[in-house]
């Protein structure tokens, strides 16, 4: 069984009595440490207003990645593209691409990445938020991080020359990611390369591989469809341990699932102890589920679990979001079980 290459997706998230800058900093070892690893690329996700997430900001955190790393590729999981003015967005990865040449990713979402309240105080300006201009605000970004730029057609006559940086000699990777039938037939359109949250949601993944690859369109940038899919996992040394650093995350997704309010990550005794005490058989139901899609266990077994996953859907590359939470001596300046997954797998 080929091995396929590991990428690494990071929510940055917060556990209890952890503070943001305990949780940035532990990521930014996590990306130092899938660098000297070997993974091949290290994206930060965009969710806003959750108590357990610190991801708000990706090029930020890109930046603050690349100042620490020397090979792996950084980058978004993405940039949610509704949020944001394209020539913001195309200004920023320009720069990002400038600061670590050759290592940028710009992987882009049609997703709002929180509640609808948040929602809409991102678009606030009025510069974003037309969904129906997805498409032409993805193409519109991808002109503008061209050396040449793009141009600008008034109405009234004449054109205006737009370049998101001024001397570019590169420009970041672009990737579509999304979890439904459009994100998959519009990478296919456009030809763009693709990833599936898989991590997020199983479902439609091999519809959406297969509507990916049948309908691809050969663009100047990419001669041949090209995905990879994300994964949930921890790996420890006993599969014992594994399950119970499974369980703080478990809990925070039936929670959402179920419209309960949200907190900062359990630790893992915390977990637990609310599991116990809650008896709720329609939470532990819904936890086994999501349980069931994620590679969880020992390390020799998660390792065969995700080629095996590689294999089947035919791609030489898993992102993984390593979610193994940490137990309450755990310091909080560290993402032990995260990177206690990322060195078993590598190993």
């Amino acid at each position: 069984m080929t091995s396929p290459a590991l990428s690494v997706l990071d929510l940055v998230s917060v556990r209890t009595g952890q503070t943001s800058a305990q949780a940035v900093a532990a990521s930014l070892a996590l990306a130092q440490r899938a660098d000297e690893l070997g993974f091949r690329r290290y994206w930060f996700a965009e969710h806003h207003n959750m108590p357990s997430v610190a991801s708000t900001a990706p090029p930020v955190l890109i930046a603050a990645a690349a100042s620490r790393t020397t090979r792996i590729r950084v980058g978004s999981g993405g940039v949610m593209l509704p949020n944001h003015a394209p020539l913001i967005v195309a200004e920023q990865f320009a720069a990002l691409e400038a600061i670590a040449p050759g290592r940028i990713d710009l992987g882009i979402g049609r997703a709002p990445g929180s509640d609808p309240v948040i929602t809409q105080l991102l678009r606030a300006t009025g510069t974003a938020g037309d969904v129906e201009r997805f498409p032409s605000h993805v193409q519109d970004i991808a002109l503008m991080l061209r050396p040449e730029g793009a141009t600008v057609q008034f109405t009234s006559g004449g054109e205006y020359a737009v370049r998101a940086t001024p001397a570019a000699s590169a420009t970041p990777e672009i990737w579509l990611l999304g979890s439904s039938d459009y994100s998959a037939q519009l990478a296919a359109s456009l030809g763009l390369p693709y990833v599936f949250a898989n991590h997020f949601s199983g479902q439609g993944l091999e519809r959406a591989l297969e509507l990916y690859r049948s309908g691809f369109r050969p663009s100047e940038t990419l001669a041949e469809a090209r995905t990879f899919l994300t994964a949930n996992v921890v790996a420890a040394p006993t599969a014992d341990e594994a399950e119970e650093r499974a369980l703080p995350q478990l809990r925070m997704m039936a929670r959402l699932r179920r419209n309960q309010p949200l907190a900062a990550l359990e630790t893992v005794e915390q977990a637990q102890r609310g599991l116990q005490e809650a008896g709720d058989a329609d939470e532990r139901s819904l936890i086994d589920g999501i349980r069931s899609r994620w590679f969880v266990g020992a390390a020799a077994d998660v390792r065969a679990s995700v080629a095996d996953f590689a294999t089947r859907h035919g791609v030489d590359e898993v992102m993984i979001s390593p979610v193994a939470g940490a137990y309450d001596g755990d310091a909080l300046d560290a993402a032990t079980g995260r990177a206690q997954t990322l060195e078993l797998l590598a190993g």
